[in-house]
């Protein structure tokens, strides 16, 4: 089972780690910092630096189901050897575009007040889809959330079991998407009095990180659903 470094610090760009297992594509690690791909947020890229100097791209990170490891995609990981220490680094500018672009989703859930149907998070870019019958205004939408993250909202972290999260509907915003487990707890992402939720994505500290975004597009996709696409302007 891999340790993941980044729900603690989702600020951590390396750590010096040991390869635990090898597949025909990817890597396992003992801890590591790179996300791996889950509730809509694409898993890090970056690199594994061997102890000879060699650095090895890392294309993609990913679960494995039932192990709780972390695959490392490679193009070649016969190059590596179980126990093998190895420093793993993560892509940190992209890391942290798709952290502001997750954070942005959570300032536009606490604006619209409708189930999420779906979602992505991309780098620089990303979308949510609301059970909603009438499409919002896209500038009054586009103002009021640029307003809620400049208030600066400071983000925390929460632990609550699972019979308090059946108990309260309301922490888990996306449909499509279970809540996140650890150790038999759900790990809740508040934004200060803006929003709270059940969420394992990495999110910036405070709103005001987010920067400016831009809604780029209102669309329907079927009939009650909004589909709400968004960038960061810079």
């Amino acid at each position: 089972m891999t340790l993941a470094l980044f729900v603690e610090d989702a600020y951590r760009r390396d750590c010096d780690t040991r390869v635990i297992g090898l597949t025909d594509q990817a890597v396992c690690l003992e801890q590591s910092v790179f996300y791996a791909e889950s509730g809509g947020q694409p898993g890090d890229i970056g690199w594994l630096e061997r102890a000879n100097g060699e650095r090895v791209a890392v294309l993609d990170t990913r679960y494995e189901p039932g192990s709780g490891r972390h695959l490392h995609y490679v193009d070649d990981p016969a190059v590596f050897e179980v126990g093998e220490s190895v420093r793993a680094e993560i892509d940190w500018p992209r890391r942290h575009r798709l952290m502001r672009m997750h954070s942005c989703l959570h300032m536009l859930c606490a604006l619209i007040d409708a189930p999420v149907t779906g979602g992505a998070v991309r780098d620089g870019s990303g979308r949510l889809d609301f059970d909603l019958p009438d499409p919002p205004d896209r500038e009054a939408l586009e103002a009021r959330l640029n307003e809620l993250i400049e208030a600066a909202h400071p983000r925390s972290v929460e632990w609550i079991g699972p019979d308090e999260l059946r108990a309260r509907s309301d922490l888990v915003r996306t449909l499509s998407v279970a809540p996140p487990l650890g150790d038999g707890e759900v790990r809740l992402v508040r934004f200060g009095e803006a929003d709270i939720q059940a969420c394992g994505g990495t999110h910036v500290e405070n709103s005001r990180e987010i920067g400016r975004v831009r809604i780029t597009s209102i669309k329907k996709k079927g009939r009650q659903n909004r589909r709400i696409n968004l960038e960061l302007s810079e």
